[in-house]
């Protein structure tokens, strides 16, 4: 998977600014959840699309080409993987996972790493699109250069998994009502999922 992204960055790059409203959209949702201080990872960080406007200084991303970008944008990223993660224990406050968590080869051993490098206390951001909504459905139809490989999540199970890490105090968010290419204005995100192809889990480390 990490091949595809390598070949095809600046077709991914670019649909963040063919698909502003929705990316902003994205955006608002995560911005709902995420700390305001403190020292943060994104697993996936790819060219720094998220890191950057929400401030998270730390990233890893199997992308040489992605890495790059992000570098250039201030972002401390690594060459690396989810299931790897070359960080210490209890170093990050947070650490977020934005619709990475589809394109993994080992989501729970992702997940697992995540909660290893997480200060206790600290809060897991998964951003995902739900595969139940109609937005999962479209990609899980269209087949894209991207989507194709992907293992889309329910809400639910990426909740399942998390409790089953000993992560508590949830707090959903969701948004991206229409399909990203008529979607005009930044859609204001709403609390807890079914309705959003775009959602937002978020957990504390017990």
């Amino acid at each position: 998977m990490e091949n595809i992204f390598n070949c095809y960055y600046k077709k991914y790059d670019a649909w963040y600014d063919e698909n502003k409203f929705t990316y902003w959209s994205e955006l608002e949702a995560i911005r709902k959840v995420l700390p305001k201080k403190g020292k943060g990872l994104e697993i996936g960080v790819g060219t720094g699309r998220f890191a950057l406007p929400l401030g998270i200084q730390f990233g890893i991303d199997p992308s040489k080409n992605m890495i790059k970008i992000a570098r250039k944008k201030g972002i401390d990223a690594q060459l690396g993987f989810g299931e790897r993660l070359p960080f210490r224990n209890a170093f990050f406050d947070y650490v977020a996972i934005i619709i990475t968590l589809c394109f993994v080869k080992d989501h729970k051993k992702v997940l697992e790493e995540a909660r290893r490098v997480l200060k206790k206390k600290g809060k897991l951001i998964v951003g995902i699109i739900n595969k139940n909504s109609f937005l999962g459905r479209f990609y899980q139809k269209k087949k894209s250069i991207f989507y194709k490989q992907a293992n889309f999540f329910s809400p639910k199970e990426v909740i399942n998994l998390l409790e089953g890490l000993g992560f508590n105090s949830f707090s959903y968010y969701q948004t991206v009502f229409k399909l990203p290419n008529v979607i005009n204005s930044v859609q204001k995100p709403n609390k807890g999922f079914g309705k959003g192809g775009f959602v937002v889990i978020s957990g504390e480390k017990r």
